[in-house]
C-alpha cells in the first residue's frame, strides 16, 4: 500500500564542531532544535490537560516489564496506528 510520495533525499546532520559553535555564538538564547506536528488527538489530550503530563509510575512500570521480559509487542496494532497517522498527515497536506 503506498501512502504517499517518498522524500529521497538525505540531509547530513551538522558536525558536533558547527553545533557547539552555533550554541555558544548565541550565548543565553535557547531556540528549538526541531518542529514538532501533533496529530489532532494529540492537540486534544496536551489541550485537555495543560501543559500535558508524564506518568512517572507507568514508565516505571514499562521498564520493569521490558527488564523481566513481559513486555508484549503487538507490531499489527504498531503498524495500523502508524498507517493512520500516515494517512492523517497526508490529508492535513492536501487541505
Amino acid at each position: 500500500m503506498k501512502i504517499g510520495p517518498l522524500d529521497t533525499k538525505i540531509t547530513a546532520p551538522p558536525l558536533a564542531g558547527e553545533r557547539k559553535s552555533a550554541s555558544a555564538s548565541k550565548a543565553g538564547e535557547t531556540s528549538p532544535s526541531a518542529m514538532v506536528d501533533l496529530s489532532s488527538v494529540a492537540t486534544m489530550k496536551v489541550d485537555a490537560e495543560g501543559e500535558g503530563s508524564f506518568d512517572a509510575a507507568k514508565v516505571a512500570r514499562i521498564a520493569e516489564a521490558i527488564r523481566e521480559g513481559r513486555l508484549i509487542i503487538n507490531a499489527s496494532a504498531i503498524a495500523d496506528k502508524l498507517l493512520a497517522n500516515a494517512q492523517e498527515v497526508l490529508d492535513q497536506q492536501r487541505r
